[in-house]
């Protein structure tokens, strides 16, 4: 299986994509993982990358593609893989349908999760991370026991600068005007699957396999 996951951020796109990657036994690759490493490694990628990310942007087309061709020519893709967080727009999206006929191994899927704003910005605005060990809490759906300390570890838990509700209504902007495009652009190539992300986990889930079968 070789998959895209789209949807804006707070669809849930992360928890699915792990689930997905484990049902059908591909490696998930993630644009937000590798980026929050080379951060963390104070990289001069990093740095570059929390630059656009603290104000809810895009980090540019060029660093992105190199990253993802370079990350497909590794050989846990050969059986497949499931994309998290790329493409973001169109000439993105084009790009990788080079390199995929290049390497003989077209898409057999984009599955769309599909969640109205109001509910993005509750999730997202809510969500808490340990600086320590990087768990995630929300202090409404998934609270931690201490407020402000993390259940795993007793690190502390803060609110990332691009979950602040100012900066979460700029990534929805930023999404409906770059990212929603390359819907209508799989949808074309008759690849599009869409399920909606309000629910359960397990149940999303379920209803993501199902409609990738």
């Amino acid at each position: 299986m070789r998959l895209i996951l789209v949807g804006p951020p707070g669809a849930g796109k992360g928890t699915q994509a792990v689930h997905l990657a484990a049902h059908f036994g591909i490696p998930h690759i993630s644009t937000g993982d590798i980026f929050r490493a080379n951060i963390k490694g104070g990289t001069d990628l990093g740095k570059l990358a929390k630059s656009y990310l603290d104000s809810g942007n895009l980090v540019p087309d060029s660093v992105t593609n190199e990253m993802i061709k370079d990350r497909l020519s590794h050989g846990d893709t050969a059986s497949g893989f499931l994309l998290d967080g790329y493409p973001r727009n169109v000439e993105q999206a084009e790009f990788l349908a080079e390199v995929l006929l290049k390497n003989l191994t077209p898409l057999d899927a984009v599955l769309e999760l599909s969640i109205p704003n109001e509910e993005i910005i509750k999730r997202l605005s809510g969500r808490r991370v340990c600086r320590n060990c990087g768990a995630t809490s929300h202090v409404i759906f998934d609270k931690s026991k201490v407020d402000g300390v993390c259940d795993n570890c007793g690190g502390e838990l803060y609110q990332r600068e691009d979950d602040k509700e100012e900066v979460v209504a700029n990534r929805l902007n930023v999404y409906k005007d770059q990212t929603e495009p390359i819907i209508d652009f799989y949808d074309k190539h008759g690849l599009l699957r869409v399920i909606s992300a309000v629910g359960d986990v397990s149940e999303i889930s379920t209803n993501a396999i199902a409609a990738l079968k």
